[in-house]
C-alpha cells in the first residue's frame, strides 16, 4: 500500500485526515464527524466501508457519493499502474483506498475523515497520519475470543494513533488505558472522562441528548436517530470535531449538522405500520444494541419477523439472542451476497432452538419480500428487521427499493 500511495505522490498527505477505528460505531461516527465539518463549510472527504447498495457510497465528499463517471476515472488512473512493479499486486480495498486519497487530494477537500477497514495498524488506511485518531470501542470481532484478546484487538486498533496526535477514545476499559498512551499521542481525550453523554431522553423520532465536551457543554441537541449508542457516537464524533478545530462547536451548527444527516442500516426505519427496519449488525455488541433499541423505543402488538443473514466466524447464536429472537418470533434465514455468508440452515436451526418459527430463503430478495407481504398481510402491527450484517441490509436495502420502501 505504501509502495501504491508513493507512485500517485503520497495524496493522503495532501489534507488533514481524522482517522475512525473500533469494532462498533465507527461508521456512524465517521458521517457525523462528516456532518459537522460540512457545516462548517469546509469540503469534507469520507472513506468508509462496505458500501450498501453501490460502490460509490464508500467514497464521497459532504457525504455526497463521488460521480461514477469520476470513480471510474480515478479507478482507470489506478488501472494504468500495473506495469509498475508493485511488492506485491494491489487488494481490491488497497485499490479502493488509494482511490479514495486520489480523488480527495483531486477535488482538493479541506480534511478528509476516514474509516479503517479491519483494525487499524496494519490495514491500507493506516499510510495516512491522522491529526486525530479516534477509537469508539473494542468489541468481540475479528477474534477467536481466546485468551487476552480484548488486549491484543486493542493493540492492532492502537496502530493508527501516530505520534503528536490527537487521541479520541471512546474506549474506557481502564485495563486497556497503557495500550492506547504508549503510541504516543500529544493528547488523548477519553469518554466519559473528558466527553461524553450526560443526559439521553428518547423523543419523536430519535433523542435529545446533553454533551460534555471538552470545552464546555451542548444542550438539548435532538439526534434523529433510534439507539442509546447513537448518542455515545455523537459524543465521540463532536469530540473529534473539537480536536481537529481546538475550539467548541457552536450549538446552532450542531443542530443543523444533524438536521438532514441519515445513517443508511443503521436502526433505519423505512416504515412505520407495519414497522420496517433495517439495522447492519455484524457483531454481537452490535446485536445487543439493536435489541436493546427494539425492546426500548419500539412496542410490536404483532408478530416480529426477522429476516437474518449472518457471516461465517461470528457466534449465531450469540447473535440470535442480543437481537432478542426467541418464542413467539418468525426469522426468514438467508444468505447475504459474499463468500462469507454463513450456512442459512445452521441459522434457522439456531433460531428454531428459541423457540421461533424459522425458515430457510437463501435470496435476501426474496426473504424481504416475503416477510413484508406477511406482514402487510397481517396488518399494522407487525415488524420486519433485516439484521445480521451490513451485506444483508445492502442486499435488503435494494430490495425494498423495488417494493417502494426507499425513496
Amino acid at each position: 500500500m505504501r509502495e501504491l500511495v508513493d507512485v500517485l505522490g503520497n495524496p493522503q498527505r495532501d489534507y488533514p485526515v481524522i482517522h475512525v477505528t473500533g469494532t462498533n460505531g465507527k461508521g456512524s461516527t465517521v458521517r457525523m464527524a462528516t456532518a459537522l465539518l460540512a457545516a462548517h463549510q469546509l469540503s469534507v472527504g469520507a472513506y468508509t466501508s462496505p458500501h450498501l447498495e453501490h460502490i460509490t457510497e464508500r467514497i464521497t465528499r459532504n457525504l455526497e457519493p463521488i460521480d461514477p463517471d469520476e470513480f471510474g476515472a480515478v479507478m482507470g488512473e489506478l488501472a494504468a499502474l500495473e506495469d509498475q512493479r508493485f511488492f506485491a499486486r494491489p487488494h481490491h480495498f488497497d485499490l479502493l483506498t488509494a482511490a479514495a486519497f486520489s480523488w480527495f487530494s483531486q477535488v482538493a477537500v479541506d480534511v478528509a475523515v476516514v474509516e479503517v477497514g479491519l483494525l487499524g495498524r496494519w490495514d491500507a488506511t493506516n499510510v495516512a497520519d491522522g491529526q486525530v485518531a479516534v477509537i469508539t470501542n473494542v468489541g468481540k470481532d475479528h477474534t477467536d475470543g481466546t485468551g487476552d484478546w480484548r488486549r491484543r484487538v486493542a493493540s492492532e486498533k492502537a496502530g493508527i494513533i501516530k505520534p503528536g496526535s490527537h487521541l479520541v477514545l471512546g474506549e474506557t476499559d481502564p485495563a486497556l488505558r497503557p495500550v492506547f498512551t504508549a503510541e504516543g499521542a500529544a493528547t488523548t481525550w477519553v469518554r466519559d472522562e473528558d466527553f461524553g453523554v450526560v443526559a439521553d431522553r428518547q423523543a419523536l423520532g430519535g433523542h435529545v441528548v446533553d454533551l460534555r465536551t471538552p470545552h464546555g457543554l451542548l444542550e438539548e441537541v435532538f439526534l434523529p436517530f433510534h439507539g442509546a449508542h447513537q448518542a455515545q457516537n455523537l459524543a465521540t464524533a463532536v469530540a473529534s470535531v473539537e480536536a481537529f478545530f481546538g475550539r467548541p462547536l457552536d450549538p446552532d451548527v450542531v443542530g443543523e449538522a444533524l438536521s438532514g444527516l441519515r445513517l443508511p442500516g443503521r436502526f433505519e426505519v423505512l416504515h412505520r405500520a407495519p414497522l420496517v427496519v433495517l439495522d447492519g449488525a455484524h457483531n454481537p455488541d452490535g446485536a445487543r444494541a439493536a435489541g436493546a433499541t427494539l425492546a426500548e423505543e419500539f412496542e410490536v402488538a404483532g408478530t416480529r419477523r426477522f429476516v437474518l443473514g449472518m457471516l461465517t466466524g461470528r457466534d449465531l447464536g450469540e447473535m440470535l439472542d442480543g437481537l432478542g429472537v426467541g418464542a413467539g418470533d418468525q426469522v426468514i434465514a438467508t444468505a447475504p451476497s459474499t463468500p462469507r455468508a454463513a450456512a442459512p440452515a445452521d441459522l434457522a436451526k439456531l433460531a428454531a432452538d428459541r423457540g421461533a418459527v424459522a425458515e430457510v430463503i437463501p435470496d435476501v430478495s426474496d426473504a424481504v419480500a416475503t416477510a413484508w407481504q406477511a406482514a402487510e398481510d397481517a396488518g399494522e402491527g407487525d415488524m420486519v428487521m433485516v439484521s445480521g450484517s451490513l451485506y444483508t441490509v445492502g442486499d435488503a436495502r435494494t430490495a425494498c427499493r423495488a417494493l417502494g420502501l426507499v425513496s
